[in-house]
């Protein structure tokens, strides 16, 4: 609602309406959609950006981080992926995108402690991918609905300086804020013009995989 209204005193155009809605509960991701529908007739771009990490390693995690990481990182992309590819199906919306924002940490093998949620978020790219290869692909390839795997996008980043190392390390702020002051991170900025580098491509190109990184991160 802050940002809301600071975008709306700023003068941009369009206007940004925030909804509640807990990702991990899927009445409610349900309710959201069907919200959209009621006020705006349907889904013509779903960014699915949430992602959450907790401290909880394969042999000696807690059941409950392991299921709310799967919850937020595997399932939320599913659901919302299903409900905006419906959303556009049912409006025979043919210029529609469904872009999953990844990780870099989706490719690499990292430390314990991120090791299974990064791997997580990296299977994201299964249902996001344009490639001959993905989900979407193979699934649309069938149907004959026009929207093609060219509007299923996958963008990777680095290191981004965002609210997510608090969420990891929220007992220990001072290890949370350490995490974005060893380099220049990449900022949300950052993201936002890749998001809309992807959106603004002509039909005729396909844009897949994204991957960026800060300059001064070496892995």
């Amino acid at each position: 609602q802050k940002l809301a209204a600071e975008c709306q005193s700023a003068g941009y155009p369009g206007t940004l309406i925030p909804y509640k809605c807990d990702l991990s509960n899927e009445e409610e991701i349900l309710s959201m959609f069907s919200a959209i529908k009621t006020l705006h007739q349907g889904v013509d771009v779903c960014i699915n950006n949430a992602g959450l990490a907790r401290p909880e390693p394969l042999l000696s995690g807690r059941t409950e981080g392991w299921r709310t990481m799967i919850d937020v990182n595997v399932m939320a992309v599913s659901i919302c992926t299903r409900e905006a590819y419906q959303s556009m199906k049912e409006r025979n919306i043919d210029d529609g995108h469904i872009i999953n924002i990844n990780s870099l940490g989706g490719f690499l093998l990292l430390p314990a402690a991120r090791r299974g949620f990064k791997h997580w978020v990296g299977a994201a790219r299964g249902v996001s991918s344009s490639s001959s290869s993905s989900l979407p692909y193979r699934e649309l390839k069938h149907r004959s609905f026009k929207m093609c795997s060219a509007f299923f996008q996958c963008i990777s980043p680095g290191l981004v300086e965002t609210g997510f190392a608090f969420k990891l390390h929220d007992n220990d702020p001072e290890r949370a804020a350490a995490t974005y002051e060893s380099i220049r991170c990449l900022k949300a900025e950052d993201m936002a013009n890749a998001v809309i580098y992807v959106l603004s491509a002509p039909p005729h190109v396909q844009i897949g995989d994204i991957q960026m990184r800060p300059t001064e991160q070496i892995s």
